[in-house]
């Protein structure tokens, strides 16, 4: 469906404005499939985001800024959700014993097995993407790619 008929605007300033509108708007609609997909398991698209983070540097603790660097969403509180994640078992904090000042953050047994079932469903979340061909998902990938750089 059109972005003009989803927002019901008409006209725009110019392609670039649209498209710009049109990333922001599709990036929040992809946000919300998400986030409710991921509310059946208990956790908020940024939790998730945090596991898979230390998902992936397992067995390797990570550092709460090492965290935040990797995350989508820059702007989220990083250590609020660490404690959040922690609070439900997903997530070790260990303070180090050699520097008081670092805290290292590994993903438990639990949240590995939670990452587990989310992955299971995944083909059906991804269906979404599948409306594009993967030649089209290379190039809106190198798009948008170079739209950040």
């Amino acid at each position: 469906m059109p972005i003009e008929h989803d927002i019901k605007q008409e006209k725009f300033n110019s392609d670039h404005q649209k498209v710009a509108i049109n990333i922001l708007y599709t990036g929040s609609w992809l946000y919300n499939i998400n986030a409710g997909y991921l509310k059946k398991f208990g956790i908020t698209p940024e939790q998730f985001n945090v596991l898979r983070i230390l998902r992936g540097s397992f067995p390797k603790p990570m550092m709460l800024a090492e965290i935040t660097e990797r995350m989508i969403d820059k702007s989220s509180n990083c250590t609020r959700l660490v404690e959040k994640l922690k609070q439900k078992g997903l997530v070790n904090r260990v303070t180090c014993e050699n520097n008081r000042r670092q805290v290292d953050i590994s993903i438990t047994d639990k949240g590995q097995q939670l990452l587990k079932k989310i992955d299971l469903g995944q083909p059906a979340w991804m269906e979404t993407m599948g409306k594009i061909s993967k030649t089209e998902a290379k190039e809106l990938n190198r798009i948008l790619d170079k739209l950040r750089s």
